[in-house]
């Protein structure tokens, strides 16, 4: 009887662990549609803007190397089954804080900046984001100002 309990618990504990990782990849997968669409909303994807984005997955949100392409994947192929960005968004808003929010602002400009240009439709589509995240436009300037004078990558 002892045994039964110990092996339902370590299931469901299992699950759960399942669970949490499945969400966990659903909002990475939700980021990573975000940046794409940010890098593409100038009717542009260079080989710079696709660098950075690998880049920003790697280094600020932890996504191994060899786990970044087919994430790239998997995300261009959510977003053409999507009608907008919403479900994204309202995925991350659930799930993240005010902090890790702007963090996402952040690498939407720091693709911005990559090839050194600020074009209308892509200041127009951070301004969109940064109010689907629920943020202030004073969130929005810190985060642009931040990615545009930090060193980075």
């Amino acid at each position: 009887m002892f045994n039964l309990k110990k092996r339902l618990l370590k299931r469901v504990t299992t699950d759960l662990d399942s669970q949490e990782r499945d969400e966990s990849e659903r909002i990475q997968i939700a980021t990573c549609v975000i940046l794409l669409e940010v890098a593409r909303s100038d009717d542009e994807f260079s080989t710079i803007e696709k660098s950075t984005v690998e880049a920003i997955l790697k280094k600020d949100f932890e996504i191994p190397a060899e786990a970044t392409e087919e994430m790239m994947e998997i995300a261009k192929r959510k977003r053409e089954e999507s009608i907008d960005l919403w479900q994204f968004t309202h995925l991350i808003n659930e799930n993240y804080s005010k902090e890790e929010k702007k963090k996402i602002v952040e690498a939407a400009w720091k693709v911005i900046y990559a090839d050194e240009k600020l074009h209308s439709y892509e200041d127009h589509f951070v301004h969109k984001l940064a109010k689907l995240l629920q943020l202030r436009h004073s969130d929005l300037i810190e985060a642009k100002l931040k990615a545009k004078y930090e060193n980075w990558p």
